[in-house]
């Protein structure tokens, strides 16, 4: 039996000639796409400097917080903040949270994994979960809308927050309201 005669495939000039095209389509249409979500990029840094600067900062300079046009339409200026602990300040500031009555807001997940047939093991673990050899993992977090919650809370009741170490920024922002 002759193996590689059998294996030999017999291709249809006319089939790979409308891959080769849709593959040609394929390729552009990634390229477009590409060329596009940069121009999308451009755009949003272009939008975020006018709205987060831009504007303010002549709405500020002529003493306006909001203004009304002809047309109806409302801008105002608003203060927005935002939040991040980065993961190398995270333990300081889990410390800072608990240390200022604010442990609460410290999520703490710890996971067990246990095979098939160990519930009864599941159940009765409470205090034991290393020495028996468990796998266990343990991720802390505060909930990122939580953090920012919390922070304006704060800012806004005049209460001092470790403003480096939550990653604070507090920014404005202009909103139109149009009629």
């Amino acid at each position: 039996m002759d193996l590689e005669a059998q294996s030999t495939i017999k291709v249809d000039p006319e089939i790979t000639k409308d891959i080769e095209g849709e593959v040609n389509k394929l390729i552009e249409t990634q390229k477009e796409r590409a060329i596009t979500e940069e121009k999308l990029k451009t755009l949003k840094e272009t939008e975020r400097g006018l709205s987060e600067q831009s504007i303010p900062n002549l709405m500020q300079e002529a003493g306006y917080s909001e203004i009304k046009l002809v047309d109806g339409t409302a801008i105002s200026i608003n203060t927005f903040y935002a939040a991040s602990i980065s993961k190398a300040k995270e333990e300081e500031a889990f410390d800072w949270f608990r240390d200022n009555g604010y442990g609460d807001l410290i999520k703490n997940n710890v996971i067990l994994q246990f095979g098939k047939a160990q519930d009864e093991d599941a159940n009765n673990l409470v205090g034991e979960l290393k020495s028996k050899g468990h796998n266990v993992s343990q991720k802390m977090k505060v909930e990122p809308m939580t953090l920012k919650a919390f922070v304006r809370g704060e800012i806004e009741q005049g209460k001092s927050v470790p403003m480096d170490l939550l990653g604070v920024f507090i920014g404005n922002k202009t909103t139109i309201k149009r009629k």
